[in-house]
């Protein structure tokens, strides 16, 4: 595998998050600069620059982790360079990779999917790429390796699937594990116990649905006593299917997203 320069082209939440993976894992030795003019700072060792260098300087891997509507301004630098990255991984929801191959002349684009956790290497990286060749596909893998779990896709048509489940999904959480907390407070409890008790309970629950060889319905069942204070609860949540009706709707709206900044990105 190449040590060459990796540049990371935007280091906001999804960014950062991976800059703090690469960094936290062994073994990395390939010099890193960010590229953003909002951070204060980066960590040690890693070079910070506030806008993309003139000239025909040229990373070894270029990492796209900006908004979907700032790859014109990105693409608009590379274009005067001489040459083009040897191995190009974008994280921008929605845009495809042969818009990427184009935009930025690469022989081998790689598109990316992290989720938050990735920042403390319990992420998900779903990756695609429809010229990568075994070579580069494990070099890609390799480099998202220290971020958690890696599903490659196999048809990008499935993209905004994986996005609005896996790439959003730490945001529905989330709202789920403060709803939980609110309706804990709103039976007694303290705020602040509340949501410590919310907290470690998704938490708990989502490292015994990892190492369990049963799946989820199963374990809810599990808890779930006949006649019991949580098969009570589950009966409001399973009435009608409600809430799966509400995570269908929820995650379609976000694929539907996604296929709204795919087909800009395509028109642009």
């Amino acid at each position: 595998m190449s040590e060459g320069a990796l540049w990371l082209v935007g280091a906001g939440n999804m960014g950062g998050a991976m800059l703090r993976g690469w960094l936290a894992a062994p073994g990395l030795q390939r010099p890193i600069t960010v590229i953003d003019p909002f951070i204060e700072q980066v960590p040690q060792g890693v070079t910070l620059l506030r806008e993309l260098p003139s000239g025909d300087e040229q990373p070894d891997i270029l990492v796209l982790a900006v908004k979907p509507q700032q790859l014109d301004a990105v693409r608009g630098v590379f274009e005067q360079k001489t040459g083009a990255p040897r191995l190009l991984l974008s994280i921008l929801a929605g845009v495809e990779t042969e818009t990427l191959r184009q935009a930025f002349s690469v022989e081998h684009s790689v598109r990316a999917m992290p989720n938050l956790p990735v920042s403390i290497g319990e992420g998900v990286t779903a990756l695609y790429s429809g010229t990568a060749d075994n070579g580069v596909r494990a070099e890609a893998a390799g480099l998202v390796a220290p971020l958690g779990l890696i599903e490659w896709i196999d048809n990008e048509a499935l993209f905004d699937a994986v996005t609005a489940l896996s790439g959003c999904g730490p945001g529905f959480l989330f709202r789920f594990i403060d709803a939980m907390a609110s309706a804990g407070e709103a039976l007694g409890l303290p705020a602040d116990q509340a949501m410590r008790l919310a907290v470690a309970t998704v938490k708990g629950s989502g490292l015994l649905a990892a190492q369990s060889t049963e799946g989820p319905e199963v374990l809810a069942d599990r808890v779930a006593s006949p006649g019991g204070s949580t098969r009570e609860g589950l009966n409001v949540l399973d009435a009608e299917d409600r809430l799966k009706h509400l995570m269908r709707e929820t995650l379609a709206a976000a694929a539907r997203r996604n296929a709204e900044l795919a087909a800009a990105a395509r028109a642009s």
